[in-house]
């Protein structure tokens, strides 16, 4: 008689069977996927001197935010390639019946110079904002722990080029009705050189040089972007419905279900990050070391909003407020 112990089965993939209960499509297509967080394995199969290795252990594995089981995350809305393409279809969809039907309105017709000329110099210039966004949200999906927090990273990533995108559009119409003001010509310039954009700019050049994975997480998540949200684009929407500009006002509302989203998987890796004490005030240290930047970036592009009041205070609360919402912080 063999003494070779007979296993059973399993009836679910290892990593899920403690849940005890069937895998849902999103646990099935999205957890545990990262071949680079092997424990005791270097994280690529090369020499473990190569920089690539060691580029991923001194800014992943070596980052001060440290949790047993960053594959514990979980996405709140349990998005997945499939369902996200879906949702976003529908939201372009609705995107471009606004651009249809105020086209043929003839809507920009109806704005004034001045009006044109602050979107010219305060909107339009957003898609290179928009463009680190992109960049930083990608990064940090590239460098995650957890296949997890890489793929809502990577959806944030591509809302970022869908925002990019939306502006350019608006900005080539615009140059058709307003050919002096400079629209799809003169954005790089703006961008480089109005004094509106420098806080946005220098915050966001720097954050692109936070390497470390965690340090990434914080500076764009839960400063950077909040900042941006709420003066690019909130407060933004506001002064264009004092200014008759229905359509971006209604534009900047669409993409404010995508930032509310990219707040609500934010808000949930700082939950399960904040299971470790400790990761608490790392966190609230790189606050603190990117927050007067973004305070900065707020006042000098609120300075340039016409017809909205207060609009660098407001800003600045709005984004505190969403910071003291935080779980475990």
């Amino acid at each position: 008689m063999s003494n070779t112990e007979v296993l059973k089965p399993l009836k679910t993939w290892s990593h899920l069977a403690a849940r005890r209960r069937k895998p849902s499509e999103y646990e099935i297509v999205s957890t545990n996927l990262h071949i680079s967080t092997r424990p005791g394995a270097d994280p690529f199969e090369l020499d473990p001197n190569v920089f690539m290795n060691r580029w991923y252990k001194e800014k992943r594995d070596g980052s001060p935010l440290k949790h047993p089981d960053w594959n514990a995350f979980r996405d709140p809305d349990e998005l997945i390639y499939r369902t996200y393409n879906i949702m976003q279809d529908g939201a372009e969809t609705y995107v471009t019946g606004l651009f249809d039907q105020f086209n043929e309105r003839e809507h920009d017709k109806s704005l004034s110079s001045n009006w044109a000329g602050t979107l010219a110099r305060l909107y339009t210039p957003a898609r290179y904002l928009f463009h680190t966004l992109q960049i930083g949200s990608a990064y940090v999906a590239q460098m995650a722990p957890a296949s997890t927090i890489s793929i809502c990273s990577a959806f944030t990533s591509a809302d970022s080029l869908r925002w990019l995108s939306h502006t350019a559009y608006r900005a080539k119409e615009l140059s058709l009705t307003f050919p002096e003001k400079g629209f799809a010509r003169d954005e790089r310039r703006y961008w480089e050189e109005d004094p509106a954009w420098q806080g946005f700019r220098e915050l966001m050049e720097k954050v692109l040089t936070a390497y470390d994975w965690g340090e990434a997480f914080v500076a764009l998540n839960l400063v950077a972007r909040p900042a941006i949200e709420e003066v690019v684009l909130r407060k933004f929407g506001e002064a264009a419905r004092q200014n008759g500009d229905t359509l971006l006002g209604l534009l900047i509302d669409a993409e404010l279900v995508d930032a509310a989203r990219h707040r609500r998987w934010a808000s949930a890796l700082v939950k399960l990050a904040t299971t470790e004490p400790a990761n608490a005030d790392v966190i609230k240290g790189w606050i603190a070391k990117w927050e007067p930047l973004a305070d900065r970036a707020i006042e000098a592009f609120a300075a340039g909003l016409p017809d909205v009041p207060d609009a660098a205070d407001a800003a600045k609360e709005a984004v505190r407020a969403f910071r003291r919402s935080l779980p475990g912080l």
